[in-house]
């Protein structure tokens, strides 16, 4: 059985992408939690990652590191991973990895965090774009291939990597049109995704890097999380 190496429910934007893929597909897999800023874990995580950082597959002696890479690597053995059809197939790879690859602007000023809702002090004109952009890929995908997902009937890879947006218009209150609000609303309905948050919710550490990430991005509305320990 594969086991899925993840940071913080709560943070960990890169670690949602395989989880939630694996869960939604019915791969079957083991996950081990690493705590941010928990260096006795860490420095065990070092000695199984070549990068030691999370996420990171391990499928026997097979170490699979960076949540693109994971997707790839299970999409040799399960060809639900990505589209059956070839125009889908390559709309999602290509969406699936500018998201992996841009939004600099959304990272920074929307870091993840599922378990508190946040009004943005501002809306810069590279978040705003960040934004416009999202809106325009998500209407994209639903109309060209029909919805409710982005690449057409089933959940797939690309679906994956938007997760955690999907969790940011939720703690930020991000403004989209009504195709890509609600796709948004699905993708948070989600069984895995449910699972996801309830963890998340029930977690009390508390990483002061992110915290003072959030803090400096907007005021704080409701902390829905544990209290901290």
């Amino acid at each position: 059985m594969y086991t899925l190496h993840i940071g913080n429910k709560n943070y960990s934007s890169w670690s949602l992408r395989p989880w939630v893929l694996m869960q939604q597909l019915g791969i079957p897999f083991s996950e081990k939690l690493h705590r941010f800023g928990d260096d006795a874990d860490w420095a065990v995580y070092r000695t199984l990652s070549p990068n030691a950082k999370v996420p990171c597959l391990q499928d026997g002696n097979v170490i699979v590191w960076d949540s693109l890479a994971i997707a790839e690597y299970l999409a040799d053995r399960n060809p639900a991973v990505w589209p059956t059809d070839p125009a889908a197939r390559a709309w999602a790879r290509c969406a699936a990895a500018e998201m992996h690859s841009g939004f600099g602007a959304l990272r920074n000023h929307c870091s993840m965090s599922c378990g508190v809702r946040i009004a943005l002090h501002s809306l810069p004109p590279a978040l705003q774009a960040d934004i416009n952009r999202v809106d325009q890929l998500w209407s994209e995908g639903l109309k060209k291939f029909g919805g409710p997902f982005l690449a057409g009937s089933k959940f797939t890879a690309v679906d994956a990597f938007f997760a955690p947006v999907a969790s940011r218009v939720q703690t930020y209150g991000l403004k989209l049109g009504d195709a890509a609000a609600a796709y948004a609303q699905r993708i948070l309905a989600l069984p895995a995704m449910q699972r996801w948050y309830d963890d998340a919710l029930r977690e009390s550490f508390r990483d002061a890097p992110h915290e003072a990430d959030i803090m400096a991005s907007g005021k704080v509305l409701q902390d829905l999380r544990l209290p901290g320990a």
